[in-house]
């Protein structure tokens, strides 16, 4: 169970510099994120919008209780991430771009699988 959990708090810690301090970045309105999510072809106020959904996932991730708002807020992140990586390459961006988003998405599933093993771990 030690073990599971370690596990479990590394991933899930993880979340944070990946998706907590750019959030930050989208929600202030910082020229680089703006820049980034226009030459995507989105408006600039999709940016504060994404922003705070993402805090709001990572409160819900990190709040010991609420399960089924844990589990939206997992499925909200994977298809953050699901549509940041589509929107990269539709655009025409090399493939080199969407590695960094893949692998914030393999964070979010280790997040996943050791929170359900722990929940079944508890039951």
């Amino acid at each position: 169970m030690k073990r599971l959990n370690i596990f479990y708090w590394v991933f899930t810690g993880l979340l944070i510099p990946s998706f907590g301090f750019g959030s930050v970045m989208d929600i202030i309105g910082n020229p680089q994120s703006i820049k980034i999510i226009t030459d995507l072809g989105y408006p600039a106020y999709l940016s504060p919008f994404l922003g705070i959904a993402r805090i709001l996932a990572l409160i819900a991730i990190f709040t010991p209780k609420f399960p089924r708002l844990k589990e939206w807020a997992y499925g909200g992140l994977v298809f953050d991430l699901i549509g940041a990586i589509y929107s990269l390459l539709a655009v025409g961006n090399p493939i080199s771009y969407i590695v960094f988003p893949i692998i914030i998405l393999g964070i979010i599933s280790g997040s996943y699988y050791f929170h359900y093993k722990r929940q079944a771990v508890n039951i």
